[in-house]
Protein backbone atom coordinates (compact mmCIF):
# COMPACT_ATOMS: atom_id res chain seq x y z
CA UNK A 1 0.00 0.00 0.00
CA UNK A 2 1.56 3.28 -0.65
CA UNK A 3 0.23 4.49 2.41
CA UNK A 4 3.24 4.82 5.06
CA UNK A 5 1.42 4.31 8.87
CA UNK A 6 5.33 6.22 10.58
CA UNK A 7 3.59 5.82 14.05
CA UNK A 8 5.99 3.83 15.86
CA UNK A 9 8.92 6.35 14.50
CA UNK A 10 6.56 9.56 16.04
CA UNK A 11 6.22 7.25 19.43
CA UNK A 12 9.89 6.56 19.79
CA UNK A 13 10.96 10.46 18.71
CA UNK A 14 8.81 11.38 21.90
CA UNK A 15 9.10 8.63 24.12
CA UNK A 16 5.73 7.54 24.59
CA UNK A 17 4.94 3.49 24.54
CA UNK A 18 2.06 1.95 23.26
CA UNK A 19 -0.10 1.17 26.40
CA UNK A 20 1.05 5.24 27.36
CA UNK A 21 -0.76 6.48 24.29
CA UNK A 22 -3.46 3.89 23.92
CA UNK A 23 -4.80 4.93 27.90
CA UNK A 24 -4.29 8.96 27.09
CA UNK A 25 -6.35 8.20 24.17
CA UNK A 26 -8.95 6.16 25.76
CA UNK A 27 -8.43 3.48 22.84
CA UNK A 28 -7.71 -0.20 22.87
CA UNK A 29 -3.87 -1.62 23.33
CA UNK A 30 -4.83 -3.37 19.76
CA UNK A 31 -6.29 -1.12 18.35
CA UNK A 32 -3.44 1.17 18.38
CA UNK A 33 -1.24 -1.68 17.91
CA UNK A 34 -3.15 -2.60 14.11
CA UNK A 35 -2.53 1.33 13.28
CA UNK A 36 1.22 1.04 14.82
CA UNK A 37 1.84 -1.95 12.65
CA UNK A 38 0.35 -0.79 9.17
CA UNK A 39 -2.75 -3.55 9.68
CA UNK A 40 -5.38 -0.90 9.18
CA UNK A 41 -7.10 0.43 6.06
CA UNK A 42 -8.61 3.29 6.87
CA UNK A 43 -8.31 5.69 10.11
CA UNK A 44 -11.03 8.11 11.46
CA UNK A 45 -10.07 11.64 11.63
CA UNK A 46 -11.12 11.81 15.45
CA UNK A 47 -8.63 8.96 16.28
CA UNK A 48 -5.74 10.76 14.10
CA UNK A 49 -6.60 14.19 15.93
CA UNK A 50 -6.23 12.66 19.14
CA UNK A 51 -2.94 10.90 17.98
CA UNK A 52 -1.69 14.36 16.90
CA UNK A 53 -2.96 16.15 20.10
CA UNK A 54 -1.54 13.25 22.82
CA UNK A 55 1.78 13.39 20.27
CA UNK A 56 2.23 17.04 19.73
CA UNK A 57 2.70 16.21 16.24
CA UNK A 58 0.56 17.01 12.76
CA UNK A 59 -0.89 14.27 10.81
CA UNK A 60 1.90 14.16 7.96
CA UNK A 61 4.45 13.07 10.81
CA UNK A 62 1.87 10.24 11.09
CA UNK A 63 0.97 9.49 7.66
CA UNK A 64 3.26 9.53 4.22
CA UNK A 65 2.80 8.87 0.39
CA UNK A 66 4.79 6.77 -1.25
CA UNK A 67 4.87 5.65 -4.55
CA UNK A 68 4.89 2.02 -5.28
Amino acid sequence: MPIIVNLDVVMAKRKVGLMELAEKMDITPANLSILKNSKVRAIRFSTLEGICKTLNCQPGDILEYMEE
